[in-house]
């Protein structure tokens, strides 16, 4: 049973950008990851040795990396990267949050801040790929407009994204960064 006082709490960190030097918390992020989650993430077993080469080339191919940090670590990331091989601007999305910060709206924020990337990059859809079972990633999706479909024993969706989407995710990106502390 959830610990639903724990989950009241609302999260204390920064959604933001991941630099090129902000590489190694990534990794961390992913290898910290119990093994329900990294499977909810990579859709089936993972070892250390390719979380980490996977984290690597993140930063190496331009996957764009939005994180929730918090105290310096990252905790939650969402990453989209880019499939050139499809006919229009199409970007595939993923998800990982810390098994003690689910259900406390963190995947529904960094969802917001990475469709508003997508738009400001000229994507026209994003694809997410999840197992069934997966019920937490599969609502967030449907959320944003997914249509998931069945296939190969994978949960699939498409995320058709346009100008109009914009406007509330930029009114609730400016009411975030109003609550930012200021350096």
């Amino acid at each position: 049973m959830q610990n639903t006082a724990f989950h009241a709490v609302p999260p204390t960190g920064m959604i933001r950008q991941l630099r090129p030097s902000d590489l190694p918390l990534f990794r961390e992020h992913l290898l910290r990851l119990d093994a329900e989650s990294r499977r909810d993430r990579f859709n089936g077993f993972t070892d250390d040795t390719f979380v980490s080469t996977y984290a690597d080339r993140c930063f190496a191919d331009g996957t764009t990396v939005i994180g929730y940090v918090e105290d310096g670590a990252v905790l939650g990331a969402a990453e989209l990267h880019e499939r050139p091989e499809e006919d229009i601007p199409t970007g595939e999305i993923a998800f990982s949050v810390e098994r003690a910060l689910q259900h406390r709206g963190i995947g529904r924020m960094l969802f917001k801040r990475l469709i508003l990337n997508a738009l400001g990059l000229g994507y026209y859809r994003l694809l997410v790929t999840t197992h069934p079972e997966n019920e937490a990633m599969k609502a967030l999706a449907r959320k944003f407009g997914a249509e998931l479909t069945f296939e190969a024993g994978e949960a699939v969706g498409v995320i058709k994204l346009d100008a109009a989407m914009a406007a509330p995710l930029l009114q609730h990106a400016q009411a975030a960064a109003m609550e930012q502390p200021r350096l």
